[in-house]
């Protein structure tokens, strides 16, 4: 095994087993930063990002994006994948959810800067759109890595 992915234990797991409604920043899974004297941005979209509003428990959809500079270590994808399936029911708020997203990844691989963004669909003729940003004290992320997502990334 490539040294550094020894706490990677989802990925190509077939037992894997999914979590609807706790999420827990303990579901996510690290690896080590292969190139930790670069800064250099990831960008996960996720498109298919369901909780349901504490109040009225109806579904809320949203696209999260995740960007972050990593330090020493990066979150694996899979468990991304999966962390963010817990919330699909459980009660949060749009707002609540980003913050909750953005800390425990933060607290969980200590980046350099971190941002996420929630594109909630609309309900009730409004969408909301919560950001949520933090970076390393004394740390300045490149202006164009601070820029809000506002275009869909394609493949041809």
């Amino acid at each position: 095994m490539r040294k550094g992915l020894e706490k990677v234990t989802l990925l190509g797991n077939q037992n894997t087993k999914y979590v609807f409604d706790n999420p827990n920043k303990k579901m996510l899974e690290t690896f080590k930063n292969q190139h930790p004297d670069l800064d250099y941005l990831i960008t996960f979209k996720c498109p298919e990002f369901t909780s349901l509003c504490p109040k009225t428990h109806q579904p809320d959809f949203a696209t999260i994006y995740i960007q972050y500079i990593p330090q020493k270590i990066c979150v694996e994808s899979k468990a991304l994948k999966l962390y963010l399936f817990s919330f699909r029911n459980f009660g949060e708020f749009h707002e609540d959810c980003v913050c909750r997203i953005m800390k425990d990844i933060r607290d969980t691989i200590h980046p350099k800067y971190i941002r996420v963004e929630g594109q909630f669909r609309q309900r009730g003729g409004i969408s909301i759109v919560p950001i949520s940003e933090w970076n390393k004290k004394g740390y300045h992320p490149p202006e164009n890595y601070t820029r809000r997502v506002e275009h869909e990334y394609t493949v041809s």
